[in-house]
């Protein structure tokens, strides 16, 4: 029994729950079939589910059928690239399979032969061995070939797709403003895409080749032990696998958990390093560790409780599918050999029973191990399950905003308002696109949430109609400025404006791109753009000249030149290369919201003379007094839900100032 020991204690741990997930799958049909009668939910909410339930991650119906989906976009059809990589992976599966059978029956001669002392035999077999080495070795690469190149293809696939969706119109915008669904976009695009991924590749690993090797090698031990031994192994799997199954069921909600908390510390760490600046000038380092550290500690503290988890499974595993596991496998291994009426042995040798015995052992210690990668894919899928979660809600939510749909809680702001913000519907507004005209028709000004800023906007300003907005602060400037945008939904009315692309908008901190100095003046412009344009290098050096940047480009010294903008140039010359930028796109209207507060009162008259010049009509946010020279109407909020919007005269400057 000293070889049975060998063979059945020291790999045989994970023996127990080699048939759990097809029985669990089996078993959770009639549960997870009460979920198609759930149809009626509305599908922009996808947390209002009648259990309440937004992490859900079990291994069930729902999670299969969201795997399908996105295997749909990863392997978009037969003969793509992937499906390439799939044949290849499961063909070294197979051909792996066969060479460990070989490998088994190989050794076991060898040793046979050394024991029996037969050299000619020795040499036999282990010249074999050598022959085979380069052929096994091929396979074994081949095979992690594939793996690897299969993660990649699959990775490359869904990021482009997430991306195609994400980056579509504005709906990066208003994931993070409109939408509350999806708190940190940066991580599941990033370090949940590939996790997933990696998890999906290894997943169909972990179970094509072990289901092979079982097929394989219950048939060679129902020949060598008979079939009780394969049969009652296969029993103690259904019974201590559903179990563990049981047991196991938590750990797709805590991956969910947990990847929910990495992605609120990775956050907070990145304000930090975004506004580092104005941390600085506030002595605020106190405050942001005690943020971080918050967020640490939540996360810290899961992670504890998900490792004592583990450690509570693992000595259930350990009891279960290890040591009574071994017991079993005694048992197994054993009956046909100390039961002498057994047909197979009750003429053979001593040297025959020595050669089916070890065989036989190694064959079982091979199944168990085979076995032992069914129970870790399940483990891997219930962890998939967590993952499949994230990546299809994220999908879900990009559908919606794309759709133009998007969740967020409606909060009234004052009672007496009740009544009419119960009635504001997202998205119910008509939007008329018409050129040298923006007009708003009974329109009610509002936040993504509901509250109301202006119950009834009534304007209409044409192209050479300037128009400066003024009022305190939280009146509805920025928030008239995004309907207009079209980055918030309209509430209702009708508002007719140009398309998207003859309005700009200028803020007062200016964002500069990643890039060379040429794509700072024509962003989002690429060089083929000002090309097609026909705008010419000369023209983009005018641009700088005309708002005093051209001693840039002469410092630089090529418009290819790259740099970190956002460091390189001062908070005035920010603002007048957004200028520069407003030149050369020429829209229709343009929103300058104190987009001239670091710029000296002439290169600010010679812009917003130039904008007269070229026939850009100007939204001025600002409380300069010198502007109101250049504008003929005003709009004033009082932040209260009341406007005015009358023509600049002697006593409006006055008012005004």
């Amino acid at each position: 029994m000293a070889l049975v020991s060998k063979y059945l204690t020291t790999k045989n741990s994970s023996i127990a729950g080699g048939i759990l997930l097809l029985l669990y799958f089996l078993k959770q049909r009639r549960r997870s079939a009460k979920l198609n009668g759930k149809k009626g939910v509305p599908e922009v909410l996808v947390s209002s589910s009648k259990d309440g339930k937004k992490d859900r991650a079990r291994v069930d119906k729902v999670f299969f059928v969201r795997l399908c989906r996105i295997i749909g976009i990863m392997v978009p059809h037969i003969f793509c690239k992937e499906s390439g990589y799939l044949l290849l992976i499961a063909a070294m599966l197979v051909s792996r399979t066969y060479c460990d059978v070989w490998m088994i029956q190989n050794s076991t001669m060898i040793e046979s032969a050394i024991i029996g002392r037969n050299i000619t035999y020795f040499k036999k077999h282990l010249f074999s061995f050598i022959k085979i080495m380069p052929f096994i070795s091929l396979v074994n690469n081949f095979l992690k070939l594939g793996l690897n190149e299969l993660k990649l293809c699959f990775r490359v696939r869904l990021t482009k797709h997430l991306y195609e969706e994400y980056l579509k119109g504005y709906t990066y915008y208003k994931m993070g403003n409109l939408d509350n669904r999806i708190a940190n976009a940066d991580q599941l695009l990033t370090q949940d895409v590939e996790r997933f991924c990696n998890s999906v590749v290894d997943l169909y690993s972990n179970i094509i080749k072990p289901l092979l090797d079982i097929s394989l090698y219950i048939f060679k031990l129902t020949t060598a032990i008979g079939a009780q031994g394969p049969a009652a192994m296969m029993a103690y799997l259904m019974v201590s696998g559903l179990i563990l199954t049981r047991l196991r069921r938590p750990i797709g909600k805590m991956t969910v958990t947990e990847q929910r908390y990495e992605g609120e510390y990775r956050y907070v760490n990145s304000r930090l390093l975004t506004n580092s600046e104005e941390i600085a000038f506030y002595h605020g380092n106190v405050r942001e560790k005690q943020t971080i550290h918050s967020a640490f500690n939540k996360l810290v503290n899961h992670l504890h409780n998900f490792i004592f988890f583990h450690f509570s499974m693992g000595f259930v595993d350990s009891i279960i599918a290890k040591y009574f596991a071994t017991v079993v496998g005694y048992l197994v291994v054993s009956r046909p050999f100390l039961d002498h009426s057994h047909p197979r042995h009750q003429n053979s040798t001593h040297g025959e029973l020595m050669e089916d015995y070890h065989q036989s052992g190694r064959m079982l210690l091979s199944m168990s191990i085979a076995l032992g990668r069914i129970v870790l894919a399940g483990r891997e899928m219930t962890r998939l399950s967590g993952f499949t979660a994230r990546i299809t809600e994220l999908s879900k939510v990009l559908k919606d905003l794309n759709a133009g749909k998007y969740e967020r809680t409606m909060v009234s702001q004052e009672k007496e308002m009740e009544g009419f913000q119960k009635a504001l519907v997202p998205g119910s507004g008509e939007i008329i696109n018409a050129d040298n005209l923006i007009k708003f028709e009974h329109t009610p000004l509002a936040t993504p949430n509901g509250d109301i800023l202006i119950r009834d906007l009534a304007i209409e300003v044409s192209s050479g109609t300037n128009v400066l907005v003024c009022g305190p602060n939280g009146c509805g400037k920025s928030s008239l400025f995004r309907v207009l945008g079209e980055l918030w939904p309209l509430f209702g009315g009708r508002l007719t404006k140009p398309e998207r692309g003859k309005l700009f908008y200028v803020p007062q901190r200016p964002y500069m791109t990643l890039g060379s100095l040429r794509d700072q003046v024509i962003y989002p412009d690429t060089h083929s753009d000002q090309r097609s344009r026909g705008i010419s290098d000369q023209v983009l050096k005018e641009y700088l000249d005309n708002v005093q940047l051209g001693h840039i480009l002469d410092r630089e010294g090529s418009w290819d030149s790259v740099r970190d903008w956002m460091d390189v140039l001062s908070g005035g010359e920010k603002q007048r290369m957004a200028m520069a930028r407003l030149f050369y796109h020429k829209p229709q209207f343009a929103i300058l919201d104190e987009c001239t507060s670091a710029v000296s009162v002439d290169v600010e008259d010679y812009i917003y003379n130039h904008c007269r010049k070229v026939g850009i009509t100007l939204f001025t946010v600002s409380h300069r007094k010198s502007l109101w020279k250049h504008h003929e109407y005003y709009l004033h909020m009082d932040g209260r839900g009341n406007y005015d919007f009358k023509p600049i005269t002697e006593e409006t400057v006055e008012f005004g100032s």
